[in-house]
C-alpha cells in the first residue's frame, strides 16, 4: 500500500491515472462520498502491487457493543483475532449483569468468522461511570469474589465465550493488590476450562506515576497473572480536555518504554483509538465539551468545510480547523498515516498485537494497511 496525502488541484480520476489504479478502488478502500470532493492534507491509501517482506503475526482485538451495526461488523470481523463484547457488569454482591441488549448474534456472527468472542467486565455504576466502590467491594469479599468468578464461568461455557477481557479502571491505590490477586483467580479459572484471560492497563509510564487512573494497576503483577495485557494507549486528548491528538505517538511509545520492562512483549497488545474529536472554541475548562466522531467522518467535515488536513509530526496525527455558523472548530482524529505509526511501534517493539476501541464506526482503510502488513492470527 502506498500512502498519499491530497495537493490543491487533485482529483479521483487524476491520482488514480498517476498511479495505474482504479478510481473505484481509492473511493472503496478510503469510503469517499460522492461527488469524491477531496479536503487538502487528505491522506489516501493507494493499493499498489507492493508486497512487505517482513509479516509479523499479530492478535487483533476490537471492543463492540451489542447494537453494532450488521454491515460494519461483518465487515470487520475477518481483520479480528478477537472481539471483545461490551460488557457486563456485576453487582456488588458479584452477580453478572448481562448487556441490556442480546450479545447472542454478536457471539454467533463472531465464531461465523473464526474470531474469538470475549465477555467483556466492566465495574460500571448506574449513571455509566467506572465505580471504585463496586470494585473494592467486590475484590476485597471472598463472598462475592466466589460468586463473579462462579458466574463468569457459567456464562462463558453456556454462550460459547472464549475468554474473559477485564477492564477495570479507577481502582483505587489500596486495592491494588487485590486486583491483580482477582484477574489472577479469573486466569485460573478460564485456564482450567481451555478459556483465556486479558486485562486492559492504563497508559502508565513509571511504575510510581500518580493520579486515580495508575495508582491500582500493578504492571508487573497483572502481566503475570493475566494471559494478555491491553495498554490503553489513547484519550490524552478526550472529551473534557483541551484540543490535542487522542493518542500522540511520543506519549504512546514512553508508556511502551515502561510497559516492556516489566510485561513479556508477547503478552503486550497496543490499544488504537478507532474515533477523533470536535472542539468547539475557545476552549474553556470545566465547560467545553468536544464531540466525539469518526474518522471518515472527520474527513468529511473538513471536505464540506473547505478546512485544510495539516499533519503533527511529533504527535504523528491529523488535524484541522473550520467556522460553521460563527463559531471555530479543532478536530484532531486518526488517518492511515497515524495508524502507520501505530504499526510501527507494533513491529519495533515485537508486540503480541493490538487492540482497537472501538469498531463501530467502519475504517476501511485501516484494515486494509493492516492487513498489508501483519498476519492476523485466527485460533
Amino acid at each position: 500500500m502506498e500512502i498519499y496525502v491530497v495537493k490543491g488541484g487533485d482529483t479521483v480520476y487524476g491520482i488514480a491515472g498517476s498511479d495505474s489504479v482504479l478510481e473505484e478502488e481509492i473511493i472503496y478502500v478510503n469510503q469517499l462520498v460522492p461527488p469524491y470532493t477531496l479536503a487538502i492534507g487528505q491522506a489516501l491509501l493507494i493499493p499498489t502491487q507492493e508486497i512487505f517482506t517482513e509479516r509479523l503475526s499479530a492478535r487483533i482485538n476490537g471492543y463492540a457493543y451489542p447494537y453494532i451495526k450488521d454491515y460494519v461488523l461483518r465487515q470487520t470481523l475477518p481483520y479480528l483475532t478477537e472481539l471483545s463484547v461490551f460488557s457486563y457488569g456485576f453487582t456488588t454482591e458479584g452477580r453478572l449483569i448481562p448487556p441490556a441488549l442480546d450479545d447472542i448474534p454478536l457471539i454467533e456472527q463472531a465464531h461465523e468468522f473464526g474470531t474469538l468472542p470475549i465477555l467483556t467486565l466492566t465495574p460500571l455504576g448506574a449513571d455509566g461511570n467506572f465505580n471504585n466502590y463496586l470494585i473494592h467491594t467486590v475484590v476485597q469479599s471472598e463472598a462475592a469474589l466466589s460468586v463473579l468468578i462462579a458466574e463468569l464461568l457459567e456464562v462463558v461455557e453456556q454462550k460459547r465465550y472464549a475468554g474473559v477481557d477485564i477492564d477495570f479502571e479507577y481502582i483505587l491505590a489500596e486495592d491494588k493488590d487485590a486486583f491483580t490477586a482477582f484477574v489472577g483467580r479469573v486466569a485460573e479459572a478460564m485456564r482450567g476450562i481451555g478459556k483465556q484471560t486479558s486485562v486492559a492497563l492504563a497508559p502508565k509510564q513509571s511504575a510510581d506515576q500518580k493520579g486515580r487512573l495508575y495508582e491500582g494497576k500493578d504492571y508487573k503483577g497483572l502481566g503475570e497473572a493475566a494471559d494478555y495485557v491491553l495498554l490503553m494507549t489513547y484519550e490524552w486528548g478526550y472529551t473534557y480536555g483541551p484540543p490535542m491528538a487522542v493518542a500522540p505517538i511520543f506519549q504512546v511509545r514512553k508508556v511502551l518504554d515502561y510497559a516492556v520492562t516489566e510485561i513479556p512483549r508477547e503478552k503486550i497488545r497496543l490499544g488504537i483509538p478507532n474515533y477523533g474529536y470536535d472542539w468547539q472554541l475557545p476552549f474553556n475548562k470545566g465547560v467545553t465539551k468536544a464531540r466525539t466522531i469518526g474518522n471518515v467522518e472527520a474527513v468529511q467535515i473538513a471536505v464540506e468545510n473547505g478546512a485544510e488536513i495539516l499533519f503533527d509530526e511529533t504527535a504523528q496525527s491529523p488535524y484541522f480547523n473550520y467556522e460553521k455558523e460563527g463559531i471555530w472548530h479543532e478536530v484532531w482524529f486518526e488517518d492511515v498515516r497515524s495508524m502507520q505509526a501505530k504499526f510501527d511501534l507494533m513491529k519495533e517493539y515485537r508486540l503480541n498485537g493490538a487492540g482497537y476501541w472501538q469498531i463501530m464506526r467502519f475504517f476501511r482503510s485501516n484494515w486494509v494497511l493492516m492487513a498489508s502488513q501483519f498476519d492476523i492470527v485466527k485460533s
